[in-house]
């Protein structure tokens, strides 16, 4: 008998297996790694039924094309207005989905997202590293033996067929909410700068460059100078830290980030808004608000209580399938024999197309 496996035909641009990531390893050098948007990672993992931090496929600009080989699977997307289809048909967001054997999904690029997340109910059947699936891709760690997923990979399954529970869905009230500025608590060494700089980083807006991946993001806007050098001691890094070498131009450090550095560290975004951060991309403006460790602290929380309740909020759907006529399909199609447009006889109606 086979193993069962979702076929990677076409994983776009950069695609990875990323569970809650390496939390008690930092000590030793290694990345934590993790999804760059851990709300949206959840939310795919909850949509087909797994723990919150279960392992699941995070994309990049465009989620490509994947193969059902098994008896049946049930898969789930998030973390934008990505664009779903099931062999060629489109199909609706915000819930779970259970193909068959053969069938595929595409998932097309979304303007409000840069990163998705690609759940299967009962996870990846893979080896864990250093107690995590998380991909690691500059140490080669963790999914598939440290790599991006490529084309035609197999990522096998934990299940080989979906479970019979209903499928399930989200409102699209339940989203936690994505803002700007971000929210940050200064330091450990905002004392390294000058009071013109932290004036400069709470009243300016700033750019993300073209220098932005999992890493972190370089920034452009006002300059935050130093009261001396700019070089420290090498300490730790949290993600959400906001360094800034010689240059004067902050870099927003993010989940694949090193775990010391050597630069003074102006300040740090809250763990609530790290999922807006993690969906940043070139081009973007960002602007950054002061609030205290305690406020960051009510926040986290709020955050955490919110995520824990989700589960509770889902609701259970029908089964979908490429045959199923929903609003936006009855309106691309044309119903009424013999009907023409105002031009050439015999030609169709203009199809009208309902934003979902």
């Amino acid at each position: 008998m086979s193993t069962p496996v979702l076929r990677a035909v076409d994983p776009g641009p950069l695609a990875t297996i990323q569970d809650g990531g390496r939390r008690l390893w930092q000590r030793y050098g290694v990345s934590p790694a993790g999804p760059a948007d851990p709300p949206s990672h959840a939310i795919a993992n909850l949509l087909v039924g797994n723990p919150r931090a279960a392992a699941a496929v995070e994309f990049t600009l465009i989620g490509g094309t994947w193969q059902v080989e098994a008896t049946s699977v049930r898969l789930a997307v998030a973390g934008g207005s990505f664009p779903i289809s099931v062999d060629g048909q489109a199909a609706p967001g915000r819930r779970s989905l259970t193909l068959r054997r053969g069938q595929s999904l595409t998932i097309g690029p979304a303007d409000d997202a840069v990163r998705g997340y690609l759940a299967v109910a009962g996870g990846f059947a893979l080896p864990a590293v250093l107690d995590s699936l998380a991909t690691h891709v500059r140490s080669g760690l963790g999914g598939l033996d440290g790599r991006a997923i490529g084309r035609g990979a197999a990522l096998p399954l934990g299940l080989d067929a979906a479970p019979e529970s209903p499928d399930l869905a989200l409102d699209a009230r339940e989203l936690p909410p994505r803002r700007l500025p971000l929210r940050i608590v200064l330091g450990p060494q905002d004392d390294q700068f000058f009071p013109a700089a932290i004036a400069n980083l709470l009243d300016t807006d700033y750019t993300v460059t073209r220098e932005a991946d999992r890493m972190g993001c370089k920034l452009a806007g006002a300059p935050l100078p130093h009261r001396g050098g700019h070089n420290i001691i090498s300490d730790g890094i949290a993600t959400g830290s906001i360094q800034v070498p010689g240059s004067g131009q902050p870099i927003l450090l993010l989940v694949d980030r090193q775990t010391t550095g050597g630069y003074p560290k102006i300040a740090t975004v809250i763990s609530a808004d790290l999922g807006t951060a993690g969906q940043l991309r070139p081009g973007d403006r960002v602007r950054f608000a002061r609030v205290t460790v305690a406020e960051a602290q009510g926040l986290a929380r709020q955050a955490r209580t919110g995520l824990d309740g989700l589960a509770a909020r889902l609701s259970p759907v029908g089964p979908w399938d490429s045959n199923h006529l929903d609003a936006g399909r009855l309106l691309g199609l044309n119903l009424i024999g013999g009907v023409v447009s105002a031009g050439t006889a015999g030609e169709n109606v203009d199809a009208c197309q309902l934003e979902t």
